[in-house]
């Protein structure tokens, strides 16, 4: 069966067509405003290209930054009713203390806290007290709320009662979408706290967003399984997607990471994904991105679920560059979608990143002759501005002096040099289309993170525990079991906690069965 991989990007949607590792055809398309069209199009014109019957395509899979969108923009969230279980503890700081006050204004003041949560050792601070909850559920369906995060102390070491409280919800608000942190976040009370609200506030458009991708792969006739990449380079099916939203956040570029590795065969490398507004730049390890060991600010909330060590840079294809004295301004602004309408190659009025590339020589797109009169300081001034920039993303992403391989793919990967820093740049067939790639190669995968305590048993045994447990998830998501291989495996001692406690964490991942 064939598989077709889909990224959805603020500049081009793109479009790939595999079967095993081979690659059958590659599109790009101008992002339409509503996405679905853009979509739609980028589907039908790659298996047109493909010549492939409808029939014949076993599962579609996109990435999007749709529900990221929504949060910096403020746009699209729902009111929220946030349920902290700790009492008697956990009540100096509340839900959202560190929010920017327009995304706290958008989520809105509906705040419970209730007897509850967990010791790090899995006891209760308190027992939950289901007359409470159902108080709680009736006052947040008068409030007419259809959105609720519950967060318990200590919930990834014991979900017990976040999960009795949702069932209490559930039954007070059955209308309501519920998510609770132990599904979502890791150990860090705030940070998960915040990962669950955003969860719950996107919710509503998540299960919009889903339902128009399956109206479109419907409206071009194909009836496959959908699925929805992930922050960690793995997938989701559609309907699990709609209940985390929050877990597609990064997809992009660590689909465009993803891809890079496939495409270069270097599973360790700094990556450059070059797209119309920004370059994404992280680090491969073992063939997928580094993921973040430290909270990551989303839209200006300190969240703490899987996401990857990648940081953006506001230069691309479309970026905008003005001759301002000295060297010239290179972004951040960008045209972005519109670059094909609005560059000078294309017979715009707007002197872009790409127009200084051509006119140097550096590549042919559009019409070169528009851009023949460029001056020739501003052009190369333009030039040296892009290279130290990305020199110094490099740099950031090092975790070592050791010689490691750059590789630029993105359809704005035209702005980097044939060298940064010494090293050639590789850019590999299809570079362009990485991030499709990246989506049409994912697998399934499962991580276990969590603090135990080890007396009465050994750090060998926590993990071997974690494991089994991570693969059982793994093969509940649908991966083949033989296929099954363990990508990260740790555990770390925790001195300040009593119970000789270790925090484990283990990943495996897995080919999907299609």
């Amino acid at each position: 069966m064939y598989r077709i991989g889909v990224d959805v990007g603020g500049t081009n949607t793109d479009a790939v067509v595999m079967v095993g590792r081979d690659i059958l055809a590659a599109v790009k398309v101008p992002t339409s405003p509503d996405v679905t069209t853009g979509l739609m199009a980028a589907l039908h014109q790659v298996r047109q290209s493909a010549s492939v019957a409808a029939d014949t395509i076993g599962m579609v899979v996109i990435g999007t930054t749709h529900f990221t969108n929504a949060v910096i923009e403020r746009r699209h969230l729902s009111p929220t009713a946030i349920v902290r279980l700790c009492l008697p503890a956990a009540q100096c700081l509340a839900p959202m203390v560190d929010w920017p006050k327009d995304l706290r204004s958008a989520i809105g003041d509906y705040i419970y806290l209730a007897s509850g949560g967990m010791e790090f050792d899995g006891s209760p601070i308190a027992p939950l007290d289901p007359a409470e909850i159902s108080r709680i559920g009736a006052d947040i369906r008068a409030k007419g709320l259809t959105s609720i995060a519950v967060c318990g102390v200590f919930s990834p070491i014991s979900d017990a009662s976040e999960r009795q409280a949702a069932e209490l919800l559930r039954k007070a608000c059955p209308e309501a979408g519920i998510s609770i942190s132990s599904s979502i976040g890791q150990l860090g009370f705030l940070e998960r706290e915040s990962a669950t609200i955003l969860n719950a506030s996107l919710l509503v458009l998540a299960s919009r967003t889903v339902r128009a991708l399956q109206d479109g792969l419907a409206a071009c006739g194909l009836q496959c399984p959908l699925f929805l990449s992930q922050n960690d380079g793995t997938l989701m099916e559609a309907d699990r997607a709609q209940r985390f939203p929050v877990l597609s956040f990064a997809s992009g570029p660590t689909n465009s990471m993803r891809g890079a590795a496939f495409l270069s065969g270097h599973r360790n490398a700094i990556v450059l994904d070059v797209g119309g507004t920004t370059t994404d730049v992280g680090l491969l390890q073992n063939g997928f991105p580094r993921q973040a060991s430290t909270t990551v600010d989303i839209g200006g909330v300190r969240t703490n679920f899987r996401m990857p060590d990648v940081f953006s840079i506001g230069l691309g294809g479309g970026s905008v560059v003005r001759a301002r004295g000295g060297l010239p301004e290179v972004g951040p602004q960008s045209v972005g979608y519109e670059i094909a309408r609005r560059a000078r190659i294309f017979g715009g009025d707007v002197l872009t990143a790409t127009d200084i590339v051509v006119a140097a020589g550096r590549a042919v797109v559009g019409e070169p002759g528009r851009v023949a009169s460029i001056d020739v300081e501003l052009v190369s001034g333009a030039i040296r501005v892009m290279h130290e920039r990305l020199e110094r993303a490099v740099d950031s992403s090092r975790v070592s002096a050791d010689p490691i391989p750059i590789i630029a793919v993105g359809g704005g990967s035209i702005l980097v040099p044939e060298n940064l820093g010494g090293t050639a740049v590789i850019r590999p067939p299809h570079f362009e289309v990485a991030n499709a790639i990246g989506a049409a190669i994912a697998q399934i995968g499962s991580e276990i993170d969590r603090v135990v305590a080890l007396e009465g048993s050994s750090r060998a045994a926590a993990l071997a525990s974690a494991e089994e447990e991570a693969r059982r998830k793994a093969l509940s998501f649908g991966a083949v079991p033989e296929s099954l291989v363990v990508t990260e495996r740790e555990d770390v001692p925790l001195a300040y906690l009593k119970g000789d406690a270790t925090r484990v964490r283990v990943k495996v991942v897995g080919d999907l069965k299609v």
